[in-house]
């Protein structure tokens, strides 16, 4: 029987908390699935293509280290219905601190009651990325600071193109 693990967030952008997840979570599941929420209401730094695409680069050699299948999708329903569509069995949720731990516990208890069949599991972060949040990431590189110790080379040139093409 094959596990398919799903992992939500907005990545905007993709950081190196959000890969310490997906690696830790790739070791527990035979197919995980990133889902990045979409909604009209916000406005992402980058297009839901470029997300696409950078969280594909970011977890290229992590799915080939834990010999699964990543797939990296968008939606724009909740998190948990995204999850039953796709077939997933376990929700991941990466947790960095204690106010991570209420808030994800709230949504985990009520995701838990619209679909019982799916788990939700918490995955500890890395304490060495513990401290990294996309938000923060994003008015660093907003403001010209050096953000590559929070995101690989990739995201940061990425950050960089797109900080200097805003202030332009």
């Amino acid at each position: 029987m094959s596990r398919t693990g799903f992992y939500s967030g907005s990545f905007d952008p993709v950081t190196l908390g959000h890969t310490d997840i997906i690696a830790r979570a790739a070791r527990l599941v035979d197919r995980l699935v990133i889902g990045i929420g979409v909604h009209p209401a916000k406005a992402p730094l980058f297009s839901d293509e470029e997300r696409v695409e950078m969280l594909e680069a970011e977890t290229r050699a992590i799915a080939a280290t834990a010999g699964i299948e990543i797939d990296v999708v968008t939606f724009s329903d909740l998190a948990v219905a995204a999850a039953h569509r796709l077939g997933a069995g376990v929700i991941f949720r990466g947790l960095r601190d204690g106010t991570d731990f209420d808030y994800e516990m709230q949504m985990a208890n009520m995701n838990g009651q619209m679909a019982p069949s799916i788990e939700t599991v918490f995955v500890a972060a890395s304490p060495e990325v513990r401290h990294i949040a996309a938000n923060l990431v994003r008015q660093i590189a907003l403001m010209g600071g050096d953000v590559t110790p929070f995101v690989s080379k990739g995201v940061a040139l990425r950050l960089a193109t797109t900080a200097r093409a805003r202030k332009a």
